[in-house]
């Protein structure tokens, strides 16, 4: 009897609890009915978040209709002659076969009266550019501008209608996690479109030119270069443009340029006829642990300042070697590439707040940007800055540029023989500073062969064709 009285007290028991359990998770308001959205919630009802798990969070399709329309295929026409050397030879034959190469990409259209956006890969020696829009109606494109540097290059076509077109979304408050589209119009198809996150940002892949890529798992693949990195609301964030691959197709990995430079080189090139860039004048480094323990300092995120350019706007507001910048304006600082990114929005003469860290203490002054072609400039691969007094002494010169750096892949090789030359005359013109130089090259088109006069590291004159 015993038992039996124990045995029906834990059915029931066993019983209430059930229901109570039934009643608190299931039944209406409870936290697992129909009538409640998804929750994760942590230990803490504190900290309990919403996250992309309803259905509703998840549609896309809104996003997807205002962009898509806006997406363009981009075809590239070029032309190159081929010659025959044993005709030429033997024969004296000059003539040549003349071949047409086709590229393709995509594009954005950023206003109703027909600009469009594209990577500058899309569309390089290109004769002929033809625009193919979501409707399958044609055009032909005409260049305004290109940045090279940054992968960027403005079209513009002339239809007859009012044309659909993407707005820009500040790309420095995109946050890490958050989801994205990516939009091309690869193969002469209706536009496609893929979904993923972003998963860093400032990203440096160590090229020639942008060093602050936003990175998307999104899927992208060769022909959606220069299409568009969308949010949620169908805003513009970013400019498709690589991918990381070992095999040239997408395998996890996308890369884009933040909206915020393209829209800066965009309005350049509209306003200028060419790209305006500033510089804070400072070279260094970004600190991690290894680079910290080296300098003997505690600080382990920043920029640090190892040399300060001489009459630039980081000279002229006190900043100098040994400086850890950690903030531009609202902007933090933890890398290079943090810094790249924020000073590639902005223009020659734009004053920014600069905060940083000198001997533990935190200080901020304005620094007024100085205009680029002052101090450096690039051509063919080769980027050039002012002599020093130094190099005047030790050559005997009063003028002359140096060869800071080898971007090009074809003179990567001359690297170690090239870097430090001092450069005398540019097809017989004085290479005065880098200024001068930077007009007389402005003049040139990449394709041009220039002669050039410059002094070896070891003082001997050389003269080289390019």
């Amino acid at each position: 009897m015993k038992n039996f009285s124990t045995l029906f007290l834990v059915s029931l028991l066993s019983g209430v609890v059930t229901l109570g359990s039934y009643k608190l998770l299931f039944d209406t308001n409870g936290y697992f009915s129909n009538d409640k959205d998804t929750l994760v919630t942590t230990a803490s009802n504190s900290y309990g978040k919403k996250v992309g798990l309803s259905s509703d969070v998840l549609d896309f399709t809104e996003a997807a209709e205002k962009t898509i329309h806006t997406v363009v295929h981009v075809k590239n026409v070029s032309r190159r002659t081929i010659t025959n050397p044993i005709l030429e030879y033997f024969y004296g034959y000059k003539g040549g076969q003349s071949q047409e190469q086709v590229g393709t990409g995509s594009g954005v259209i950023i206003s109703e009266d027909g600009y469009i956006v594209t990577n500058n890969h899309v569309i390089k020696g290109a004769s002929e550019i033809e625009i193919t829009l979501n409707n399958k109606k044609s055009y032909q494109a005409k260049l305004i501008g290109t940045d090279s540097k940054m992968d960027i290059a403005l079209l513009k076509i002339d239809a007859n209608e009012k044309l659909p077109y993407t707005v820009f979304a500040n790309s420095d408050s995109v946050k890490v996690g958050e989801w994205v589209l990516a939009v091309g119009n690869p193969y002469n198809l209706t536009s496609t479109v893929t979904a993923g996150i972003v998963s860093a940002k400032a990203r440096d892949l160590d090229t020639s030119g942008i060093q602050s890529f936003i990175q998307t798992d999104a899927a992208v693949n060769p022909g959606n270069s220069g299409g568009a990195l969308v949010n949620t609301r169908g805003e513009l964030i970013g400019i498709n443009t690589m991918i990381s691959s070992m095999t040239g197709s997408y395998v996890g990995y996308s890369f884009a340029v933040p909206s915020n430079i393209a829209r800066k080189i965009i309005e350049d090139l509209m306003e200028f006829g060419n790209v305006q860039r500033g510089i804070l004048g400072v070279e260094g480094g970004e600190l991690n642990g290894i680079a910290s323990k080296e300098l003997g300092i505690s600080q382990t995120q920043g920029f640090y300042i190892n040399k300060v350019t001489q009459n630039s706007g980081a000279q002229k507001s006190g900043l100098t070697k040994g400086d850890i910048i950690i903030k531009l304006d609202d902007q933090n600082i933890a890398t290079f590439a943090d810094l790249s990114g924020y000073i590639n929005t902005k223009r020659p003469n734009d004053k920014v707040q600069v905060s940083f860290i000198r001997d533990g203490k935190t200080k901020v002054v304005a620094v007024i940007l100085s205009k680029n072609e002052f101090f450096s400039t690039e051509f063919k691969g080769i980027e050039l800055e002012n002599i020093e007094a130094a190099d005047k002494k030790k050559f005997k010169i009063d003028y002359g540029v140096k060869i800071k750096s080898i971007t090009s892949e074809s003179l990567k090789q001359y690297k170690e023989e090239l870097v430090g030359n001092i450069i005398l005359s540019i097809d017989n013109v004085k290479a005065t500073d880098v200024e001068t130089v930077s007009k007389l090259l402005s003049k040139k088109e990449e394709s041009q062969t220039v002669r050039i006069e410059m002094i070896t590291k070891s003082g001997e004159v050389m003269r080289v064709i390019l």
